[in-house]
């Protein structure tokens, strides 16, 4: 057995090695998997029988996964809107409305951070955009560097926990599997189902609820240092606009994304539309968007396009639209039809939209954009599968499992070492590599302590938000680095993320005191 723990802990301390010394995600899980399984037949502790499942599970757990097709529709959807332009127009308009208040800009920054994180959520693409859109801006106007810079960061992984996050997408379909198998352990083999639609419930509150606390932080700094966040001259804001015609900008600028947000989410918590349902639903308003923007002057077509979607989806939560039946009543024959032409109408809105991202190269962009993260993605996931097969097989899971439960202070103890473990690899690898290598390994164990898999999500996605924002090493730090002016210092950087970590870490506190925050929603929304 010694052998066992001895060649399990080398195992993880090597693809941590190879992960940090900038090796191919996928290929160092395949690897160093394929290696330690090779070293450890040798020895006589690991039967290669395992191996022959792996197949197996890469057909169940990959091929068949109906929540993982949502991965390269949410990415999509994410890289659409960012090549469309979408957070340009916001963080105009919003500056327009709020740049005239002490603070004003940093609140439009959280206020378009949390519409973007809603729309993409892709973190390193929101503080890119808002970085070299904003920041110069900010610092144009007076603002204090450091501010400015926690402020772009901090809003830009709001993405992490604000759905439909990527994230919480394939956290979503790992923490499912790990509650199915803990519920087997404890002898449950009919648990009920915890899905993408839970989590993204339960991430609402919490992120919202972030999102009011960053803004809370800016008013709270112009109030007590009126010089760090001057308010901007109305009259150079408005730049000779009437009232009729900002209010007509700012709808312009705002309906697009909202009803985008809302068709997605919507749909999920009026139960209308599964999660992955729901990302077809936003890969589509995301080309309908694009479209719109490339020729602002026409978008009859995309509006057609646009009612039609809205009005499928209230048809399907009101009525049976299916056409494989003997006997269809008058009314769902109506709404057969209606549907029917409402389709021609998005096919129509789809092909024209198609027709005007295609010649520029917008469209080649997204799809090798899309292509290579869910590629990645996937790649991961197999890579994984391998992985988890031979770190089973030589007992890990079994040492993982007597290590936890022989902490003091038992589930407590054993959720923060889990939580702090998260934190500190997260300085190291990105969060696909973390839920797919990770969670797998220390979610079954946790959730057999009683925890509530919903809540347990949240706070890892909370958790590895709270990483990607900590100096020295935060994602989130290095993705404004590499695009802020010269004259922007990294300790200026770092000074200004410590406030915002520091109300990651009271939000993280929150929703470990108070799980009801993440539990609340969901119950409401789909029942217990």
């Amino acid at each position: 057995m010694m052998t066992n723990e001895i060649l399990v802990v080398l195992m993880f301390v090597g693809v941590c090695g190879m992960l940090m010394g900038g090796f191919p995600v996928a290929f160092s899980l395949a690897g160093v998997a394929l290696m330690f399984a090779g070293i450890s037949a040798l020895f006589g502790v690991f039967d290669p029988a395992f191996l022959g499942i792996f197949p197996n599970r890469v057909f169940g757990n990959a091929m068949t996964s109906e929540i993982l097709v949502a991965v390269p529709l949410f990415v999509f959807m994410g890289v659409m809107l960012e090549r469309s332009k979408v957070a340009e127009e916001l963080l105009d308009t919003m500056g327009m409305l709020f740049g005239s208040l002490r603070g004003g800009l940093g609140i439009s920054v959280c206020v378009v951070g949390a519409l973007l994180a809603a729309s993409t959520g892709i973190v390193g693409a929101t503080v890119v955009t808002m970085g070299l859109l904003s920041l110069p801006t900010m610092m144009r106007r007076g603002y204090d560097p450091s501010l400015a810079c926690g402020s772009i960061c901090a809003s830009g992984t709001l993405g992490q926990i604000i759905p439909p996050s990527l994230v919480l997408v394939v956290l979503g379909d790992q923490i499912s599997d790990a509650y199915q198998e803990a519920q087997r352990k404890l002898g449950n083999f009919a648990p009920d189902p915890v899905s993408v639609g839970d989590l993204f419930a339960g991430a609402l509150l919490p992120g919202f609820a972030l999102v009011g606390m960053y803004i809370a932080y800016q008013m709270f700094i112009a109030f007590i240092k009126p010089e760090s966040s001057p308010p901007i001259p109305r009259d150079e804001l408005v730049q000779g606009l009437t009232s009729g015609e900002i209010a007509v900008r700012v709808f312009r600028a705002l309906v697009a994304p909202i009803v985008l947000i809302v068709a997605v989410l919507g749909s999920i918590l009026a139960g209308i539309a599964t999660p992955t349902e729901a990302a077809s639903v936003g890969a589509i308003g995301a080309t309908l968007l694009g479209g719109l923007r490339m020729k602002p002057d026409n978008g009859k077509p995309i509006y057609a396009a646009a009612i039609g979607l809205v009005v499928v989806l209230f048809l399907t939560g009101l009525m049976d639209l299916r056409v494989s039946r003997d006997d269809i009543p008058a009314a769902d024959m109506a709404g057969i039809l209606v549907a029917a032409l409402c389709c021609i109408a998005l096919a129509w809105g789809i092909w024209v939209s198609l027709a005007r991202v295609y010649p520029g190269g917008g469209l080649n962009e997204v799809m090798r954009g899309t292509t290579r993260v869910s590629a990645m993605v996937f790649g991961i996931v197999i890579g994984a599968q391998l992985f988890s097969s031979v770190f089973r097989g030589l007992g890990g899971d079994d040492l993982v499992h007597g290590f936890l439960t022989s902490l003091p202070g038992g589930t407590i103890g054993a959720m923060f070492v889990v939580m702090a473990i998260m934190f500190l690899l997260g300085f190291v690898l990105d969060f696909i590599e973390i839920t797919f290598v990770v969670v797998p390994i220390v979610a079954p164990i946790l959730l057999q302590m009683d925890l509530n898999p919903v809540w347990l999500g949240i706070m890892i996605a909370l958790n590895l938000q709270t990483s990607f924002l900590t100096p020295p090493f935060g994602f989130a730090l290095f993705y404004l680095r590499g695009v802020a002016p010269p004259e922007i210092t990294t300790m200026q950087i770092y000074k200004g993320v410590v406030p915002f970590v520091a109300i990651q870490v009271v939000m993280l506190g929150i929703v470990a005191l108070f799980p009801a925050m993440t539990t609340w929603l969901p119950k409401i929304v789909f029942g217990p």
